[in-house]
């Protein structure tokens, strides 16, 4: 059998892991099976009260033959009397004499045969008890050999289960270009990005996590990361807004394209034709400010050409000179076309301004393989969004110009909440990593109709977790199907139960950073010790595992119904992906804790099934080959000892 051990199991970079199956290879084999006990004090056959009433009937029945013996005896002592006595013929003496002597011979041997009988009958009752007695030594023997021969074979099946893995790695191969999440909650992100990106990072890859939900789900991946020998970088906009560099070195035309999409963000209904126009005012814009212009003179520029406010204000700042003024002011024409682009250009201005001070500060940071922009939820809405869909577009472009990767998701990118951008904002990135073979993670918090149209498009696996809306979970449950019948571990309900908190925020790393080469050596880490140390998860699991995996060793069944998907835990995840043999649906826990257990491994489940069953037979296993030799089984030695006294007699006189 192959050896899936989870000390010998090692992450693979091909490997998507998405959480743990729970699933066990051999059944529960039940309580031991029960020593069968002899009757503690089997009834005598020969009840002395039946001997007795035996004893006497026959008197009953031999008291007329004696009280006749008696009487004979007595006539036939008359007779002798008178024959002595010479008052009766000594000829009739005798004649009476052998006729009273034979009857009374004749009584006594009737009587004789009435007790022969008697005694007869008892040791017939004595033979039957005994052969009743040999009877059931020998059935207790027999059934004993037969008791200690199923107690070794439960023995084995009890080791079996006792000793077999139940908690399964869920991945997906690396072939696929994209995974989505719908639905969840925060700390169920936070869980799976945990898991998600430190198998990542921890495989050799690098990770960028564009977290919208304002919930710092990623903060303990950061502090895992960091006890990995990484230097995390974290950006906290718009606070770190000066020190981000994102989008600094896109050519003009990117960056006016970035722009647009920017600008957008507000407008759900805007055309194709709408996109573009603004492309076209921020293009002409971007050649009269030159290449390396920055978003606050783009601001300035676009003021001017909206003719809002004082433009000596701007050259009074130096964020434009008197001739690139004068050649704004003729970029366009007058006429009607004249209002529609101050309109355009006062819109774009007051959207971008939010972008005024980006790179404003930048410095040269550390290379680190781990990278998170998050959103301050202290922030406006509004500008989070902005904000968001900024980094968004910038990192389509940055993907967009990058050469292909040799190993797909060798680079990955999570988006959590993805829900808050736009639909052909989430087009562009989506084709840009699949162009690249940038693995990408996006995460909805709702299934809107936006999110809909792009669940599962391409070569994507699709994920589901808690979907608390009812019309949610049941679009969830038709895209799964009703008919798959899933196993949920107790355990994973007990510790999602608890809930992870979500309390405190990131804390930004950027200003802090020192230039440095990234010294972090994979093959010291141990993910297992690093996630029981510096994850919240570990900390929480360490502290239920040992009262919790020792009792809740037992699952429900559940189908994939509506109601049952607003009822899943916390870190319960369906996975659902296509396969070459058909599309699979696996129900998962993200808890990365889980990994710390002692019997979980990093080996999918349908792996390690087959390779249990092709080593079963060429190969001897493992538990078998540990058995000493097999003996002669001994009723007193070989049997288990009594696991307790043999269940009532019935007895039918009872009244129940």
């Amino acid at each position: 059998m192959a050896d899936v051990h989870p000390e010998h199991a090692q992450l693979q970079a091909d490997r998507i892991y998405l959480g743990w199956q729970y699933a066990l290879l051999h059944p529960d084999p039940g309580p031991a099976p029960k020593r069968p006990s002899p009757v503690e004090d089997p009834a005598d056959p020969v009840d002395p009260e039946w001997v007795r009433r035996e004893r006497l009937n026959e008197d009953l029945l031999n008291r007329p033959v004696k009280i006749f013996r008696v009487f004979v005896a007595g006539l036939a002592v008359l007779i002798l009397l008178l024959g002595v006595t010479e008052l009766l013929n000594w000829s009739f003496a005798a004649v009476g004499l052998i006729a009273a002597g034979g009857v009374a011979v004749f009584c006594t041997y009737a009587i004789h045969q009435g007790d022969r009988a008697v005694r007869h009958r008892i040791r017939e009752r004595q033979a039957v008890g005994a052969r009743q007695r040999e009877e059931r030594d020998r059935d207790l023997f027999h059934a004993q050999e037969e008791h200690a021969v199923r107690y070794r074979e439960w023995a084995e099946k009890k080791e079996r289960h006792d000793r077999q893995l139940t908690w399964y790695a869920v991945a997906v191969p690396d072939e696929i270009d994209r995974i989505d999440v719908a639905g969840g909650t925060l700390p169920g992100w936070s869980a799976l990005i945990t898991l998600l990106g430190a198998t990542r990072l921890y495989s050799g890859g690098h990770l960028t996590v564009l977290d919208l939900s304002e919930g710092a789900i990623a903060k303990d991946l950061v502090e895992l990361a960091r006890r990995g020998g990484d230097d995390p970088l974290v950006w906290v906009l718009p606070v770190d807004l000066p020190r981000l560099d994102l989008g600094a070195t896109l050519p003009p035309e990117a960056f006016a394209d970035v722009l647009a999409h920017v600008v957008s963000v507000s407008e759900e209904h805007r055309t194709t034709r709408d996109l573009s126009f603004d492309n076209a005012i921020l293009e002409r814009v971007l050649e009269v400010l030159g290449e390396n212009a920055t978003i606050n003179q783009v601001t300035a520029a676009l003021r001017a050409l909206a003719q809002v406010g004082d433009p000596r204000d701007d050259l009074r700042f130096g964020l434009i000179t008197a001739g690139q003024l004068e050649r704004i002011g003729t970029l366009f024409g007058r006429g009607v076309s004249d209002r529609v682009v101050i309109e355009r250009a006062w819109a774009l201005e007051s959207q971008l301004r939010k972008l005024e001070t980006l790179g404003s500060e930048a410095v040269r940071l550390p290379p680190a393989r781990l990278r998170v922009v998050s959103m301050d939820r202290q922030a406006g809405v509004f500008g989070n969004r902005v904000l968001g869909t900024y980094v968004a577009t910038a990192l389509t472009h940055i993907l967009r110009q990058s050469p292909a990767s040799e190993r797909p998701w060798y680079h990955t990118i999570i988006v959590a909440g993805a829900d808050k951008l736009r639909g052909d904002v989430l087009d562009r990135l989506m084709d840009a990593c699949e162009t690249s073979r940038t693995g990408l993670v996006l995460t909805y918090r709702s299934l809107t109709p936006t999110v809909r149209e792009r669940l599962g498009r391409g070569h994507a696996a699709v994920t589901f977790m808690r979907l608390g809306n009812a019309e949610d979970a049941r679009i969830a449950s038709e895209h799964v199907g009703t008919e798959h019948r899933l196993e949920l571990a107790q355990l994973t309900e007990t510790i999602s139960a608890d809930g992870a908190g979500m309390d405190g925020g990131y804390v930004s790393t950027v200003g802090q950073a020192e230039e440095g080469e990234d010294g972090r050596e994979v093959s010291r880490a141990d993910l297992k010790e690093d996630i029981t140390e510096s994850t919240e998860w570990g900390r929480r699991a360490t502290k239920a595992m040992g009262e919790t995996e020792r009792v809740l060793h037992r699952s429900r069944e559940f189908l994939v119904e509506p109601h049952q998907l607003q009822q899943l835990p916390t870190t319960s995840v369906i996975v659902t992906d296509a396969t070459a043999h058909g599309r699979r649906v696996r129900l998962a826990d993200a808890n990365p804790a889980i990994l710390t257990f002692p019997k979980t491994t990093l080996g999918e489940f349908d792996e390690i099934k087959e390779a249990v069953l092709d080593g079963a037979g060429p190969r001897e296993p493992r538990e078998q080959r540990e058995q000493p030799e097999p003996r002669e089984p001994s009723l007193f030695e070989d049997a288990p000892p009594n696991l307790g006294p043999p269940p009532p007699r019935l007895d039918w006189r009872r009244r129940q």
